[in-house]
């Protein structure tokens, strides 16, 4: 074989006519300096030794610039020149070349290569090994020659090796990479981690000869890799819930088993509930809760999940809580400390667990629990490494945990003082029965309900949403709802009321956006949903407006289910212009009215519209009782795993009709007469009623004074009616607008105390105003 490129080349005389970079490189001549001159001058006077395996004749001895001799095994071959002379190229034999620089690299690699060296021949027996390997412990003094190697070398996996080295030598394919823990046979620990590549020797006519094997040792490469592994899975999986519980679950699913055999997470009682835990060291008497615990198939907890208890004195458990310090600690029959808890110590000497590490769960000085990672025999022991990754997985985790702590606790205090502001026991009327859901939302939302006790034996039903979540989402139900008992008592139409509560958030959300720059409420834009119904016994309609709210669905008896057309008006609290509407809808005795959050639907799996058309389907059936009503729903449009940002609330009425025996009506004269005539009414009714002389007095006395008021100031016709239910109604109505109101007479006014005695003898009293006059009204407690 030859180079591509000739030493020389020379003329038919023997003058060189051409020379050549590795001539040059070779022998320190230049081609100025030998071009034109005979070969001669370049050949030493001796005569070359034979060298093993060289060709007969083709050693040659030339002579370097410094007048030193180089051996060199030359090769000739004829060429023919431009002028069709012949010259002879002179070529340095490949083998030798080859032969010279492999056989240093590869003596160089076995004796200098840090890293393990295996020859082997096709039966897998150790050929050849460097020195690295020799110098390991345990090693054999003959390196193992002619054995298998892995009869020399103790393999985690012997059988899956030998199966990649024969793969090598049957296909060719070198195998690159694989990760191999071994040590040599005798050894004792674990041995080290190995990357180890696998190539195929051949000769030169392509017969196999066996494989190469290098092993680089990536045990610390391969340990550091995995904990920021196992760091980064934590900061994936663990903070992605505002719950407690849920991160300390997170925790151990992302620790066991890529870093620890057993992990377990205790929390002090008082954080799960929320609590402001105790700042400094953990007191002996403050119990901790097991939190999330997981392990490999043979480890059974010594304490379960869930189980409250203190840590016991003079244990690296309770030293870790009062110190903040981590401990790396080492298990074995002899430990002196785990004679303090004897459930624990028998659950280590059964799981075979040899290290363990304690990190205190702690943040700000202030004790939230501790986390206990453990390994057994099947690993290595933990290091100092392990030990700091330990310390900043337990600090990350607590800041989690901390979190999750502040919401719980703003999160109870929002549910709260919610169940504070709304209606606490909602009694039905004797017109509307009513039964009621409420389900918080994951984050505290604003929704609300309420049945209002109107005039006239009216009710009043609402439902309603504070967008947004946490305490300031529920004082601002709280004053909306505030609000919409101090406008419905004014009797205004569901329409009005509207417009005039959307005055009211408009104004509470004006003042939110001259809050100081700096807090955060100022960027919560306000925003609320309501639907308003009133409920008219007398009558048997039912008026309902909403803003931004979904309309109730009703069911009539015996026919079909509808969701009624009623135009939405704008959100409550938003610059839209638009006005609200009111619809009058006639309702049939027995008729069941559902109102609802759009959380009660939205959680339903499937879909919205599915769990609206399963709420249809069940009102359907009106005989049943409400609050059975109320489950069915439940358990039907709500998922048991669901959850929502919103407050899911249904609020049922089914409405009656008022009993005719129990209202009576009769049109007034508008004349001085007319109070006289309303008197022997009111005394003829309420004896027929078998109402108390006293209450009837100061009826006939009421009633004097209002009809009095009517004819004054009213105006043609008049008309009085008594209801009698919980409470005993009068109501005057005239034609007239004018409203009311009570006057604070001197003491030698003769009249202007009509309306102020009215307020002092009954128990209520107010106008409201109807399409063709007013009705002026009071309540007595019966």
């Amino acid at each position: 074989m030859f180079h591509d490129d000739p030493l020389m080349v020379l003329d038919d005389l023997g003058v060189v006519v051409q020379w050549g970079c590795q001539a040059q490189e070779l022998l320190g001549y230049t081609a100025a300096d030998v071009i034109g001159q005979p070969a001669a001058v370049l050949v030493a006077e001796t005569t070359a030794p034979s060298r093993p395996g060289a060709r007969p004749g083709a050693a040659a001895v030339l002579r370097n610039r410094d007048g030193c001799e180089v051996a060199v095994d030359l090769r000739v071959r004829p060429m023919l020149r431009p002028d069709r002379s012949i010259a002879w190229a002179m070529y340095r034999a490949a083998e030798e070349a080859a032969a010279d620089t492999g056989a240093a690299v590869l003596e160089a690699f076995f004796k200098q290569w840090p890293q393990g060296l295996y020859l082997l021949d096709t039966d897998l027996r150790l050929v050849r090994v460097n020195t690295a390997t020799r110098n390991l412990p345990d090693m054999p003094a003959d390196g193992g020659l002619g054995r298998r190697f892995t009869d020399v070398f103790d393999l985690s996996a012997p059988g899956e090796t030998e199966a990649v080295v024969h793969e090598v030598l049957d296909s060719g394919v070198p195998a690159l990479g694989r990760l191999v823990r071994g040590r040599p046979k005798g050894s004792t620990g674990l041995g080290r981690l190995y990357s180890l590549s696998v190539l195929r020797l051949e000769d030169a006519q392509g017969a196999v000869l066996g494989a190469a094997l290098a092993a680089i040792d990536v045990t610390v490469s391969e340990a550091e890799h995995a904990r920021t592994e196992v760091l980064n899975t934590v900061h994936e999986r663990v903070g992605q819930t505002l719950d407690v519980l849920a991160n300390c679950e997170e925790l151990v699913d992302a620790l066991v088993p890529g870093f620890a055999d057993a992990a377990v997470v205790d929390v002090v009682d008082m954080v799960l509930r929320g609590e402001e835990p105790t700042a400094g060291p953990l007191g002996r008497e403050v119990p901790l809760r097991r939190a999330a615990y997981r392990a490999s198939d043979r480890w059974s907890p010594a304490y379960p999940v869930g189980d409250v208890r203190r840590l016991p004195s003079s244990t690296p458990y309770a030293q870790a809580l009062t110190d903040f310090r981590p401990r790396l600690l080492t298990l074995g029959p002899d430990t002196a400390w785990l004679t303090a808890d004897p459930s624990r110590a028998e659950v280590i000497r059964l799981s075979g667990a040899h290290s363990l590490i304690v990190a205190p769960l702690a943040l700000r000085g202030t004790a939230l629990g501790l986390l206990n990672l453990y390994r057994t025999q099947e690993t290595g022991p933990y290091d100092k490494q392990d030990l700091a990754l330990a310390l900043s997985l337990a600090t990350y985790t607590a800041l989690c945990i901390d979190n999750a702590r502040r919401y719980t606790r703003e999160h109870t205090i929002a549910v709260t003082t919610q169940r504070q502001l709304l209606p606490q026991c909602p009694a039905s009327q004797a017109t509307v029965e009513t039964a009621h859901l409420h389900r918080p939302g994951d984050r505290g939302g604003g929704g609300w309900f309420d049945i209002m006790e109107l005039s006239g034996g009216r009710t009043g039903l609402v439902v309603g949403e504070v967008a947004g979540h946490g305490i300031n989402t529920v004082a601002t139900m709280g004053q909306l709802r505030t609000a919409i008992h101090s406008l419905a008592a004014l009797g205004l139409d569901p329409d009005e009321l509207l417009a005039r509560l959307n005055d009211t958030a408009m104004a509470l959300a004006e003042e939110r956006a001259a809050l100081p720059l700096g807090d955060p409420l100022r960027r919560e834009k306000l925003a609320a949903s309501c639907v308003y119904a009133e409920y008219d016994p007398l009558a048997r309609t039912c008026t309902v407006a909403r803003a931004g709210h979904p309309a109730p669905v009703i069911n009539f008896p015996n026919e079909a289910t509808v969701i009624p057309d009623i135009p939405t008006g704008p959100l409550l609290g938003s610059l839209d212009g638009s006005p609200f509407t009111a619809v009058t809808l006639e309702l049939i005795d027995g008729s069941v009215m559902a109102f609802y959050t759009p959380a009660f639907l939205s959680c339903h799996r499937p879909s919205a519209q599915n769990a609206l058309a399963l709420l249809r389907q069940i009102l359907e059936h009106p005989c049943r009782d409400l609050p059975d009503l109320c489950d069915e729903a439940l358990y039907a449009c709500q998922a048991d795993d669901s959850s929502s940002a919103g407050d899911a609330i249904l609020l049922l009425a089914r409405t009656h009709s008022f009993p005719a025996d129990k209202v009576a009506t009769w049109p007034l004269g508008y004349d001085t007469a007319a109070a006289g005539t309303a008197r022997a009414h009111v005394r003829s009714q309420l004896t027929e009623w078998k109402i108390d002389e006293a209450t009837s007095d100061t009826a006939q006395l009421i009633v004097s004074e209002l009809v009095t008021n009517a004819v004054r100031y009213g105006s043609p016709p008049l008309e009085l009616r008594l209801i009698r239910d919980h409470m005993l109604t009068c109501e005057v109505h005239d034609n007239s607008a004018t409203a009311p109101r009570v006057c604070h007479a001197r003491a030698f006014d003769e009249g202007g105390r009509g309306l102020f005695i009215t307020a002092h003898l009954a128990h209520k009293w107010g106008y409201r105003y109807t399409s063709d006059g007013k009705i002026v009204w009071t309540e007595q407690r019966l």
